[in-house]
């Protein structure tokens, strides 16, 4: 290997200079300039002293020799370099820890009125302090002893109105962040080679028997870390500059005097106060010119750079400028900055001399257009999805089942991947179903205890977000998992993966069902999770031939990384792009009105309990066996193929994925036949034939038990997307307690496989399917509830064209109503009655 010694010390320490003029200049822009110090100035210090131990310990490594060539390394130095390398690995968390946790802090000091960005906020600060304490203590107990992991002599046991310049200044600033994670990745290939290096050819006998990895690669790698480091921390100090600039070079933030004085949003202040309260004459319109001198607005702006109020107004509405707003809850620390909690403004907004002062209520400018405010965006207010037909819902439908293909791609890999994993770290099946039940485990958590409450507070949008968001954290938690190749670190990635999932669930298969005409809900959800299970399909396959065939050893599982941070990048990116994209919703009023139409069939009770509650606890039980027999037959299935097939012409693996196939040819079979059939016949008829055929598959040996295996797949295909869309119907209300409900059902997975795999064990697997008839015999009580008790069917069968109309059209179908309705009936030739009862004209 090549000297990389200068490379290392001429970048580690150009960083760190910079990093270090960055903090001088930071505290003297806050000490000398704003006279105001905030925490989040104090953490960056501590970061900047945790980060210059952490880059002098790679300055003293490089000058013991870290970086040359190994056999030109003096053997007496060798011995400071891994305790230079060791405390480098152990400061490297603490750093990154304390400047993110500046980051943050600095976040909160501008977000206060912004209840969402501020709750994401904490969350982060939590997960990032109890990841970095976390990952430092892992490092420095590496070793038991300490001492042996260094001593020799020891074994190892949004859209802004802003000027073009300071455009041109945020979009640095933020690149800058960017640069940040592109650092972190060249890092993390030099980590990769030097571990691939120091398994194959670089392991040196240092002292006794004890083996240090020391390569160009690694030397490489830790320059980059101090890079990261001390790239974050000049990030932390560009923000808090800007008075600095405005003082120093002026004209490269602009003229912050100039403000777009034709703007909407713009504010008319007082040059001075009404002695007294003005008549009603004194009030104007954005439209009007201004008044004369003697008691008038003017859009001139006040240079009093003492008046608090003032400072605030300029700061919310006067301007978007994000970092004028945070100079401004600088200048004035004691007072909250956001307007318009002050004052309750919205733009548009005139202020008069009476408003100023507290006299009257200050009147929102009429507009034509009907905004609210989201964080720091503008948007429209979401369409309710009750009120769409078929064509309106088409294009949220193709948002969400893009949502839907990723989630069923991921889950292929993650199923592929977890028999890798069994492999390498040699596994019994026990600890197999162990990393699997966690999976689901996250199902029993996340629904009810995050789900159910962002959907009622937020809605569907953001409980999408913050399902694809904890999702992205389980595959990133996939990182460590591997590097540490710990079993307790997979189980709690799928545990993540499944939280995230959960909540993705609430969201997902309720806003399918809910999004449209209520009588196509089952074909709807059952057509978008046929997509799914293509994706299902899919990444088996593209993980057992492409990205993860090479994986039977430790140091392979640097591919299966990337593949799942690739993954983590783009459900993030996802979760970006679905904030600003339009997305109906459902409102309680309008749930509830839907479910009041079908009042007279669900007001009847079923052993003393409501209809709609039978309906649902019914489901709920349903669902939770159904799963359980679903992962039982995906857990078992090529041990029956191996058991009672012991020379099959193809792989068992290739019958799985055969079996998936015929799995999502069902689903589209089952979408189709919910166009001619009730849905509750149809859900009757799923669980009949996984009945019969899993009788079958106990009774038969050879390929005929492999085939009854595979109907067994065909005929469970659908049944899930039914019984969700049909527990949902008329719950009004309740419809946002309801879906988190079912979505735990869904943790039934993590538990009867093991009693299905014990039963195996000690009667063979094809014994062990009496489980797989039990649980879809208990299952199967929901259907028979649904066909032969009179109100649930009432309940349940779909209306044709029963939804929620818009007003206009609305009132025009209660006035063409009206008439039949006064002759005593509908009669059947009158247009879009179709013979339907004169109870609900609205709804032919």
């Amino acid at each position: 290997m090549g000297n990389a010694r200068v490379a290392v010390l001429a970048v580690s320490i150009t960083f760190l200079v910079v990093a270090s003029i960055c903090i001088i200049l930071r505290f003297y822009t806050r000490i000398a300039i704003v006279k105001n110090i905030g925490h989040h100035d104090y953490w960056c210090l501590v970061a900047w002293i945790v980060d210059f131990g952490f880059s002098f310990s790679l300055l003293y490594a490089t000058s013991q020799g870290l970086g040359l060539p190994s056999e030109a390394i003096d053997s007496q130095h060798r011995g400071n370099i891994v305790r230079a390398t060791y405390a480098f690995i152990v400061l490297h968390n603490p750093a990154l820890m304390t400047v993110k946790t500046s980051f943050l802090i600095f976040y909160l000091s501008f977000s206060k009125g912004q209840r969402l960005f501020r709750l994401a906020t904490y969350v982060t600060l939590f997960v990032v302090n109890v990841a970095g304490l976390v990952l430092t203590l892992l490092n420095i107990f590496q070793c038991r002893p300490v001492a042996a992991a260094f001593r020799s002599d020891l074994r190892s046991t949004a859209k802004m109105n802003l000027p073009r310049s300071q455009k041109i200044i945020l979009t640095v600033l933020f690149g800058c962040g960017i640069f940040v994670t592109i650092i972190d990745v060249i890092r993390i290939i030099y980590l990769q080679r030097a571990v691939t290096d120091s398994e194959e050819t670089f392991q040196l006998q240092i002292d006794s028997d004890t083996l240090v990895e020391i390569s160009s690669n690694a030397a490489l790698s830790m320059m980059w870390s101090v890079a990261e480091v001390n790239m974050a921390v000049i990030c932390t100090c560009i923000p808090l500059l800007k008075p600095l600039v405005v003082r120093v070079l002026p004209m490269i933030i602009g003229d912050i005097n100039k403000k777009h004085e034709t703007s909407t949003h713009s504010m008319q202040f007082l040059e001075e106060p009404f002695p007294s309260l003005p008549s009603p004459s004194d009030f104007f319109s954005s439209n009007r010119r201004s008044a004369s001198s003697n008691g008038t607005f003017r859009q001139k702006r006040s240079t009093n750079d003492n008046d608090a109020r003032f400072q605030a107004q300029r700061a919310f509405h006067g301007s978007t400028d994000m970092l004028e707003h945070v100079l401004s809850s600088e200048l004035h620390p004691g007072r909250s900055t956001p307007l318009k909690e002050d004052l309750q403004l919205r733009p548009n907004t005139i202020i008069t001399g009476a408003e100023l002062s507290g006299a009257l209520p200050v009147q929102p400018f009429p507009s034509n257009t009907n905004h609210d405010f989201v964080d720091f965006v503008q948007v429209n207010k979401p369409k309710s999805m009750l009120k769409l037909n078929n064509r309106e819902s088409l294009f949220p439908l193709v948002i969400v089942t893009i949502i839907f293909f990723v989630w069923g791609f991921s889950y292929g890999l993650l199923g592929s991947l977890g028999d890798q994993i069994q492999t390498i770290l040699e596994l019994n099946s026990w600890q197999f179903l162990g990393n699997h039940a966690a999976y689901f485990g996250g199902y029993l958590l996340s629904p009810l205890l995050i789900g159910r409450w962002v959907l009622k507070k937020w809605g569907f949008k953001f409980t999408f977000i913050t399902g694809l968001c904890l999702y992205a954290c389980g595959t990133l938690v996939f990182w460590p998992s591997a590097v540490l190749l710990s079993y307790p670190a997979f189980v709690v990635s799928n545990l993540v993966i499944g939280i995230g999932l959960g909540v993705l669930e609430t969201a997902s298969d309720s806003f399918v069902t809910l999004c449209g005409p209520p009588e196509n809900a089952e074909i709807r959800l059952t057509f978008v999770q046929s997509i799914q299970a293509v994706a299902s399909v899919v990444s088996p396959l593209l993980a057992q031939k492409v990205l993860f065939r090479s994986v039977t050893r430790a140091t392979a599982l640097v591919d299966p990384q990337w593949t799942y941070l690739s993954i983590a990048f783009f459900v993030l990116i996802l979760a970006v792009v679905l904030y600003y994209l339009p997305l109906p919703e459902a409102p309680d009023e309008d749930l509830e009105e839907l479910a009041k139409r079908d009042q007279d069939d669900y007001s009847t009770k079923v052993l003393g309990v409501p209809v709609i509650w039978m309906t649902l606890l019914l489901g709920v039980s349903s669902l939770f066996f159904y799963t359980a027999g679903q992962e039982i037959l995906s857990t078992s299935f090529e041990t029956l193929v191996s058991t009672t097939f012991p020379t099959p012409t193809i792989t068992p693996f290739d019958y799985l994925t055969i079996g998936h196939s015929v799995f999502t040819a069902g689903r589209f079979l089952t979408a189709l036949t919910v166009w001619f059939l009730k849905p509750r016949w149809v859900l009757m008829i799923g669980y009949l034939g996984a009945i019969v055929f899993s009788v079958l598959c106990m009774n038969t040996t050879g390929s005929t038990a492999v085939i009854m295996g595979l109907m067994i797949y065909v005929f469970e295909s659908g049944i899930f997307s039914i019984i969700f869309a049909i527990s949902l119907r008329c719950m009004g209300r309740h419809t946002k307690t309801a879906a988190p409900l079912l979505a735990t059902a869904v943790g039934g997975g993590a538990f009867l496989p093991f009693a299905q795999y014990g039963v195996s064990v000690s009667h063979r697997v094809p014994y062990s399917y009496c489980v797989l008839l039990a649980v879809f015999c208990a299952g199967a009580i929901f259907p028979l509830y649904l066909n032969f008790v009179p109100a649930a069917r009432r309940q349940v069968d779909p209306v044709p064209s029963r939804f929620l109309r818009h007003r206009r059209a609305l009132s025009a179908a209660l006035h063409r109503a009206k008439p039949a309705s006064a002759s005593g009936g509908v009669g059947p030739g009158s247009p879009g009655t179709h013979g339907k009862s004169q109870k609900d004209p609205v709804d032919s």
